[in-house]
């Protein structure tokens, strides 16, 4: 099939959807040219009307929605039977504490800055000795 063929088909298509649209509004005479349903204006002082419910009707529709959640959760309950043996639950627990062991561990080696007892030590009898030179100088101010 051609697609001008086919254009011309949707266009003649859609000139009689406009003309059937145009008698339907033509047959409403309560709407504007929008299309949208005419409005008359509230009298002043009128009580507006509305949907309200009671409590009664809001506590049957809680206990509804209880049930209702109730029901799922037992249909969803965990099928009999595929329940964990102690032995295997054991063999987890245990390869868990020896994989958080091995992190430990890794996480407290030694870095490639660390220093020594001894090292601290010396630095710490320089500096010692570097103030005890400076008071004895009369500096106020170390």
């Amino acid at each position: 099939m051609d697609t001008s063929k086919i254009l011309s088909e949707l266009r003649t298509e859609r000139d009689r959807i406009i003309q059937a649209l145009a008698a339907l509004e033509a047959l409403d005479t309560n709407t504007f040219a929008g299309g949208r349903p005419a409005v008359t204006p509230a009298r002043p002082g009128a009580k507006k009307s509305g949907r309200h419910i009671s409590p009664a009707g809001r506590a049957r529709i809680a206990a509804a929605a209880r049930a209702r959640w109730a029901k799922l959760r037992k249909s969803k309950a965990a099928p009999a039977g595929r329940h964990m043996s102690e032995a295997g639950r054991k063999r987890i627990a245990a390869a868990a504490k020896k994989m958080w062991a091995e992190r430990r561990k890794k996480a407290k080696a030694p870095s490639a800055r660390h220093m020594s007892p001894a090292a601290r030590k010396r630095l710490s009898d320089l500096a010692k000795a570097r103030w005890a030179k400076q008071k004895k100088e009369g500096k106020a101010r170390l």
